[in-house]
């Protein structure tokens, strides 16, 4: 590996490329399509060098291709780079050169992350995919229900995947009936689109056998778990099983000066999708329908509590320890035991 570090500002259609020598001095500037020939061409022809991108839409590829031809890739953490999207001159050519100055100087300063590999990005895509169809039949059922309460009236309520059927059979005002028909037909699609992605999830987590051990804690399911394993990838990236937490964004943010320690909000840093569907496992621990165990026992403690915003508290605590929970079920392969606190004492 050679001492010249190169700076990469990724765009849409161009990327600007910035390569600093052993001395920190700026070699070359110039600009290369965002295309797989044209970095290709001018990155093969680089001796192995350390290359700085920040993380973004195209990073997963790119960073791919580059380490592929031999060269040392750093993706950078976005949260770390407040000297780029905070700087009062921000151009392409001066984000490029600020990569390649951080790289020079350690990278642990851009907390770089490390990004999953094709089979398992394409695997998250079809979990995502579902998960887009699903927020998007949610909105058309509240525009339904909004406009007919806006006449007056009120549709039964239903789960959202019978509202297409209940709100069908249901008499719909006379005069939104034009407007409200073809929704409730794209409803119905969504529906049947939903249930077989689905089931083509369910044949997906069975080639990912840890899956079976999460789904041994009540809450967790197919989706859960399969999002959970692709998100992570690999548990022992985690030197800790309670660095998932933080890593999933459950954790609260730190801000301590002197005396003062001030409750902040969690961070929500890591993968949006799957911290939602933790917090929705655990709003089933919580729920009227969660069996008895440790988990649940310790959340309804701990809202028992009081204070304000006790039992959001207690559900992103309970899903903090899910996280945990889960980590170690994967890493250990050990048999979950719902009340093992009991059985202990």
């Amino acid at each position: 590996m050679s001492t010249i570090t190169i700076g990469l500002d990724v765009g849409d259609r161009w990327s600007e490329v910035c390569v600093l020598d052993a001395s920190g001095t700026v070699r070359t500037t110039r600009r290369v399509r965002t295309t797989t020939p044209a970095l290709e061409q001018w990155f093969g022809a680089q001796p192995g060098s350390r290359v700085v991108l920040e993380v973004g839409t195209h990073s997963p590829w790119v960073s791919r291709l580059l380490t592929g031809l031999g060269h040392e890739v750093l993706v950078a953490n976005a949260r770390q780079l407040r000297l780029i999207y905070a700087s009062p001159r921000k151009s392409d050519r001066v984000d490029a050169e600020t990569l390649a100055r951080l790289g020079r100087l350690d990278p642990a300063l851009l907390k770089p992350i490390r990004h999953r590999g094709p089979v398992a990005q394409a695997d998250l895509a079809q979990v995502r995919a579902r998960d887009c169809l699903v927020r998007a039949r949610a909105q058309l059922i509240n525009h339904v229900r909004g406009a007919v309460k806006s006449v007056g009236q009120r549709l039964p309520a239903s789960s959202a995947p019978a509202f297409a059927c209940r709100a069908a059979a249901a008499p719909l005002p006379e005069v939104l009936r034009p407007a409200l028909e073809p929704v409730l037909t794209l409803v119905a699609a969504l529906t049947q689109q939903i249930r077989t992605m689905e089931r083509t999830l369910e044949s997906t987590a069975t080639r990912y056998p840890e899956t079976q051990r999460l789904r041994q804690v009540a809450g967790v399911g197919p989706l859960i778990a399969l999002c959970y394993v692709l998100t992570l990838e690999d548990p022992h990236r985690f030197t800790r099983s309670r660095a998932v937490g933080a890593y999933l964004g459950l954790c609260p943010r730190q801000r301590d000066s002197g005396a003062a320690h001030p409750q902040l909000r969690i961070t929500k840093c890591g993968d949006p999708m799957l911290r939602r569907l933790l917090v929705n496992g655990a709003h089933y621990i919580l729920g009227p329908f969660g069996p008895d165990c440790d988990l649940r026992r310790w959340g309804l403690a701990l809202a028992a509590r009081g204070g304000p915003n006790a039992k959001k508290r207690a559900v992103v605590a309970v899903a903090r320890k899910l996280a945990t929970l889960l980590h170690r079920l994967w890493l250990s392969g050990a048999r979950y035991e719902p009340l093992r606190h009991l059985i202990a004492a």
